[in-house]
């Protein structure tokens, strides 16, 4: 019984065991032997030691309660926001945000509209040996007056090819040759063209609008994610320079959609 009782309690609870011993009835009782050898003789000194079991249990319990790491403990000591992180987070935003804006300018350019423009062929792709390339890549295009675009091939062997793939744009272009280059006379445009031209030009500014409001909402789920335990003042000024962002993108593309529109009725 002496061994199994050593092995079973620590020296805190023994101290807690003599401490509480004179406190509560219904005492539990034991006895520990305490064997001292020395060179002289060997004598055994007996100690009874009480505590009623209910005391021990509940202060045992307790005491592996209080080494034990809290939950809240936990999160707060893990959970840290970089001083940095704030402006990374910014220029995420205004990246993806600057990408919709390059779509939408891809977009607008391949609307034919009653005036020249030599970003207008931008879009047409050419095959040449069974490689297909932008038809910037092949030849340049420039203006030689508001109703006609010069397209002058880099290599003269190109430009059946390069005419080719004008007339199969919906553009509907009718280039000619003279010489080595070509001469594509813009069409004034019919009422019905322009009306679903400006329907287009409707529809792409509303797509790169949602673009933009899209990478908004990842850089304000990010926020919310980083700074859940950061002051909120900091949560708070970095969101508004999200929507700061988000005001001044949306506002280039309108910009943008208006200026097209107004090309495309001669306004």
């Amino acid at each position: 019984m002496a061994i199994f009782l050593r092995r079973a309690f620590s020296n805190r609870n023994l101290l807690l065991l003599r401490s509480s011993s004179a406190l509560h009835g219904g005492e539990l009782r034991q006895v520990i032997s305490c064997s001292t050898n020395n060179s002289m003789n060997s004598e055994t000194h007996h100690r009874n030691l009480t505590l009623p079991a209910v005391y021990f249990l509940r202060e045992s319990r307790r005491g592996f309660a209080k080494g034990r790491k809290s939950k809240d403990d936990d999160a707060a000591s893990t959970i840290e926001v970089s001083p940095d992180i704030g402006p990374t987070i910014k220029a995420n935003a205004a990246s993806q945000m600057e990408a919709a804006i390059v779509a939408l300018s891809g977009e607008l350019t391949k609307l034919r509209t009653g005036r020249a423009s030599p970003g207008m062929l931008d879009h047409i792709i050419v095959e040449i040996d069974g490689v297909k390339m932008p038809l910037n890549h092949l030849a340049v295009v420039s203006v030689m007056d508001s109703k006609t675009l010069s397209v002058n091939p880099y290599d003269p062997n190109t430009l059946k090819k390069l005419e080719s793939a004008i007339v199969a744009s919906p553009l509907g272009l009718a280039p000619k040759v003279d010489g080595e280059r070509l001469i594509a006379v813009i069409p004034a445009l019919t009422k019905e063209h322009i009306q679903a031209m400006c329907k287009v030009v409707a529809k792409s500014c509303e797509d790169s609008r949602q673009s933009i409001r899209r990478a908004r909402q990842k850089a304000m789920d990010t926020v919310k994610k980083l700074y859940a335990h950061a002051p909120k003042d900091d949560m708070k000024k970095l969101e508004k320079g999200v929507d700061e962002l988000t005001k001044k993108f949306v506002k280039s593309a309108e910009d943008m959609c208006k200026a097209k529109e107004k090309e495309i009725t001669g306004g």
